[in-house]
């Protein structure tokens, strides 16, 4: 297990709480309306869907955090609980995830800061310019979480005040019409549209999950953790629906799917090219925080695989070192080939890619810590307990598969393979070690 840093160096209550929304409430908010144009505004139903699943999914790592309030988070619950070698698939699928989506957080980034120079739009500028992106909030990174946590807590007001106003004047200027014109142009039948939608959806509440990975930074994780799971969440769930019903009743949805800057082009319809400046702006600002963020949790997962031995020690830094400049190098390092395995004719089209597959790693992750949950709930006293943490896990568990089954089974086959080969590394490191240990 991996020291904790000093009181100093630790992050309190409203900072966990900031790191957890300020992971959900990014690019996801902001581009995602772009992605779901190809759908329609049907998606409403997918964002209901979505957002049970996401609460229900953080009341079980809430439940999980306040069970086991161990330093390393997520790396050891299926350990713990299961077996070590599921362990292993579940730290290999949430570090795989952790670098291949904030390669998407960079690109949703690098589109709003395409408003305002349209140079970027094109695939080889945009790419330069995410790889930029990484490596300087790499570099934020280097100089200590707390530097980075104000950075998100900054990005997280900044960010949500054109928010609200462009919510507040979308649902004013709210048309009926287009909204309902725009109701499924997918080609593919209601129930169909909907719940494959639903994956891409999810892609904003990836994150719920940042207070119980960063675990070694939180102070007090565990009266924190359940609050920052939960009550980040929920503030994310409230700002998405209101903000997706706006901007879906402003913009055709083929008008949103040919965007890189989906609000913005929302509110120039309605308060002119200054307005919607303010708001890319604003946008470009809190897809940057978000990225700082998630390089952060990034890091510490490589910093906890390390430590487990499922990664060589040489790729992780010290273990008592409050500043892991080793292990956000490496995750910088992930994140650019990520981005270059990505390029696309457009941002659009790598932004989708990116998170379909992010969505599906993550959900294999949440898969194991549900059935954790549901192996570890007789560690709670009171018998209401234990049978709330057993149907929260049951709850969690049965989302999870739902939404892989029904994501793109074109890219759901690769990664569900890539995932399980990783059980051959675990089994190797595991012969290794123990012809060490007999040496």
């Amino acid at each position: 297990m991996s020291e904790v840093p000093p009181p100093a160096q630790r992050l309190g209550l409203l900072a966990a709480v900031v790191l957890c929304a300020g992971n959900m409430i990014g690019s996801g908010v902001y581009l995602l309306p772009a992605t779901l144009g190809a759908v329609g505004s049907i998606t409403i139903i997918s964002w209901i869907v979505a957002t049970a699943g996401a609460v229900l999914l953080a009341v079980v790592f809430g439940l999980l955090g306040a069970l086991r309030p161990q330093a390393d988070g997520v790396v050891d619950y299926a350990a713990e609980a299961l077996h070590p070698a599921l362990g292993h698939l579940s730290w290999f699928a949430y570090w795989l995830n952790l670098w291949i989506g904030t390669s998407a957080i960079a690109v949703a980034a690098v589109g709003y800061l395409g408003f305002f120079f349209p140079a970027l739009h094109g695939p080889t500028t945009s790419l330069i310019a995410t790889i930029a992106a990484v490596w300087l909030l790499s570099l934020a990174n280097m100089v200590g979480p707390k530097l980075v946590a104000r950075i998100g807590g900054a990005t997280l007001i900044l960010g949500l005040a054109p928010i609200l106003l462009a919510t507040g004047v979308g649902l004013y200027a709210f048309d009926a019409h287009i909204f309902e014109a725009s109701w499924n142009v997918s080609g593919k039948p209601d129930g169909a549209a909907w719940s494959t939608a639903v994956t891409p959806v999810f892609w904003a509440y990836l994150g719920l999950e940042s207070a119980n990975v960063a675990a070694r930074v939180i102070d007090n994780p565990r009266r924190n953790l359940p609050i920052a799971a939960v009550g980040g969440v929920l503030l994310s769930a409230a700002v998405y629906m209101a903000a997706s019903t706006a901007v879906m009743g402003l913009l055709p949805a083929k008008a949103l799917a040919a965007s890189t800057a989906p609000f913005a082009d929302a509110i120039r319809q309605v308060a002119g090219p200054l307005a919607a400046a303010l708001v890319a702006f604003c946008a470009f600002s809190k897809a940057t925080g978000t990225l700082g963020g998630w390089i952060l949790l990034t890091a510490e997962t490589g910093r906890c695989g390390a430590a487990a031995g499922y990664l060589p020690r040489f790729a992780s830094g010290s273990q008592q070192s409050p500043r892991p400049t080793r292990d956000v190098v490496v995750a910088a390092i992930l994140m650019t080939l990520a981005t270059l395995a990505s390029a696309s004719p457009t941002l659009g089209a790598q932004f989708a890619i990116l998170i379909n597959v992010s969505v599906m790693l993550s959900m294999i992750l949440y898969l194991l810590c549900a059935a954790s949950l549901l192996r570890l709930a007789s560690g709670f006293e009171r018998p209401a307990s234990r049978w709330g943490a057993r149907i929260a896990a049951l709850g969690g568990g049965a989302f999870c598969v739902w939404v892989m089954m029904t994501a793109d089974a074109g890219l759901r086959l690769p990664t569900l393979a890539a995932v399980a080969a990783s059980l051959v590394l675990w089994a190797f490191s595991r012969v290794a070690g123990r012809r060490t240990a007999n040496a």
